[in-house]
């Protein structure tokens, strides 16, 4: 797994919000974050992997740890609401939490259910914490917003019909919000990782491993592997600091190269 080179401070006595923080890319970019400066509010409905995040972040007691189902809106109104009346601002998200669901299937076999749990947590779990946050940021006249979309929202085949769809609609928020909130010195950016490790694909790995493809994870992307959560963090880090101060309404491909070629038929898991 790369390393974690990180010897910068560029979130220093920053408020950054993260959710989905208990465990991948969430949990990496609190980690991140953390290590570069910033006062981490770690948000994730699941409260018991929430609990030992506290642990793995530097000795500081002005991280703030707590349980949140962004699929509420009035919950991340309330919340973010607390974490202003707290800290005073909000000066990045990480709009990281999301799903894949459960239904995998054709189109024509698809399961309403799974499409309406999907839709609820991708893209208006997102755009609730995007309004939300934005109020603020407006005021401040600065901030950064970081979606987390997929690259299953640019092309298909990398996931199931409501996970790509909604993937697609984080990429397009992404855009219009980039448009309407540039003007008060906000920047929204998205990242569209490809196949990386984590809880939520845990099926995928589990499936190869299981039929002996395990040494075919990764082959749809130019550098033959897939990816960690770390890497994605790093991209995240990237664009919500100044150092990517000239970009905004941007949906970046973090993949291995898998959006720059073709999908050539039979090379799926």
């Amino acid at each position: 797994m790369p390393t974690n080179r990180c010897a910068m401070n560029r979130f220093d006595q920053q408020i950054t919000m993260i959710t989905g923080a208990a465990s991948g890319i969430g949990r990496a970019c609190a980690k991140r974050l953390a290590a570069e400066g910033a006062t981490v509010v770690a948000l994730d409905r699941d409260e018991a992997a929430l609990a030992n995040l506290p642990a793995e972040l530097p000795a500081e007691d002005g991280h703030w740890i707590r349980t949140l189902d962004i699929r509420d809106r009035e919950a991340v109104a309330s919340q973010v609401s607390e974490v202003l009346a707290r800290y005073g601002r909000i000066d990045v998200l990480c709009n990281n939490a999301g799903t894949a669901g459960t239904d995998h299937s054709p189109i024509h076999d698809n399961d309403p259910d799974n499409w309406r749990h999907v839709v609820d947590v991708n893209l208006l779990g997102s755009a609730w914490m995007l309004q939300a946050v934005a109020g603020a940021m407006r005021i401040a006249g600065r901030g950064a917003i970081v979606n987390t979309a997929s690259v299953a929202g640019i092309r298909s085949g990398a996931g199931g019909n409501a996970y790509s769809a909604t993937k697609a609609g984080v990429i397009s928020l992404t855009q219009t919000a980039a448009c309407d909130l540039g003007e008060y010195g906000i920047r929204v950016n998205a990242v569209c990782p490809g196949l990386i490790e984590t809880g939520m694909t845990r099926p995928v790995f589990e499936y190869a491993a299981a039929h002996g493809k395990s040494h075919k994870l990764g082959a749809r992307c130019e550098l033959r592997r897939y990816g960690h959560p770390e890497e994605i963090a790093a991209v995240i880090a990237f664009l919500a600091s100044e150092d990517a101060s000239f970009m905004t309404g941007q949906a970046l491909a973090v993949d291995g190269g898998n959006t720059a070629s073709l999908n050539m038929p039979g090379m799926k898991i």
